[in-house]
């Protein structure tokens, strides 16, 4: 009988031993992950800090012929690339600013190519190829302006009419609604007709798709119009329909668009910033891609600079 309890008692004491020999070590898998983590932190960050020297240098340098404090014999890829007299056929110049400023012209004047090309830069993604077709279609816009300026002249409405070159094409901007409609009206006056004679018989002819574009200056529309959006397309439609039912301009080369006062040319409040804000914009879109037509404000603004010299 008492050799049983005995027996029992071994036994715990043996699994007691057994605990305190193989304790729990669980907790060192989630260490070892900790470790694991901080380690790939650690490489990430070192990575991060280690400065390629040689790309460090050639920026350097790149930043620094690009603000002209070191000469170099070649022109970096973000500048652009010069256009020598010899790949020019005309002679003609072209802009060394490559901005898309607009191209802004008298109401009369003739053309001067008198730039030297030498001195002049393009964007570098602009080939021979894609110069050559700027300047021509460049020459084509130039010429619908001189045969709408000359019909203007023959009938007194040189006034109130500006010309601009720019990516899109050629713009008409007919400025000052008073001058083409009566107030709160998508109707044309009797002068307004007569500056689209003027107007039509050039465009219909012209190859070139067109956009009358609609714009007002920032004061509340009245009745009949809600808003400015529905006054401003009703006036590009008014101009647009004496295009075509009076001017023969083909329905499908043409379009209207009104953007309200969305787009202002000036943005003061006097009477001259409100008048150049009510205007009718009649767009002779380019036929070239956007490659090509981006060339064309070089193209103006290097004219523009051969005048004023």
């Amino acid at each position: 009988m008492s050799a049983n309890p005995r027996g029992r008692g071994r036994g715990r004491a043996k699994k007691s031993h057994d605990e305190a020999e193989h304790p729990d070590e669980r907790w060192m898998a989630s260490y070892m992950d900790m470790i694991t983590v901080l380690m790939c932190m650690f490489l990430v960050l070192f990575a991060m800090s280690t400065v390629d020297q040689q790309k460090y240098i050639q920026l350097k340098n790149s930043l620094a012929t690009g603000f002209g404090e070191v000469k170099s014999q070649k022109v970096d890829t973000a500048s652009g690339t010069v256009v020598t007299k010899d790949e020019v056929e005309d002679g003609s110049g072209y802009s060394v600013d490559k901005s898309q400023a607009d191209h802004s012209t008298a109401s009369s004047g003739t053309k001067d190519t008198n730039v030297d090309p030498a001195s002049t830069v393009v964007p570098t993604t602009a080939t021979k190829a894609d110069v050559a077709a700027a300047k021509k279609e460049f020459d084509d816009l130039q010429a619908i302006e001189q045969a709408i300026k000359a019909n203007l002249a023959k009938a007194g409405q040189t006034s109130n009419v500006q010309f601009t070159v720019d990516a899109r094409g050629l713009t008409v901007r007919l400025v000052g609604s008073e001058t083409y409609f009566t107030t709160n009206s998508a109707d044309l006056s009797d002068q307004a007709k007569r500056i689209m004679d003027a107007i039509a018989p050039v465009l219909k002819t012209s190859g070139h798709d067109v956009s009358v574009e609609g714009h007002a200056d920032q004061r509340n529309s009245t009745a009949p119009y809600a808003t400015n959006w529905e006054l401003s397309a009703a006036r590009a439609t008014g101009v647009l329909r004496d295009l075509v039912e009076r001017g023969g301009m083909p329905a499908q080369d043409i379009q209207s668009v009104g953007f309200g006062s969305s787009r202002p040319l000036a943005k003061g409040g006097t009477d001259a910033d409100l008048t150049l804000n009510r205007r009718v914009d009649i767009v002779v879109l380019s036929n070239q891609d956007q490659d090509v037509s981006a060339l064309m404000p070089a193209l103006a603004k290097a004219q523009d600079g051969a005048r004023a010299g």
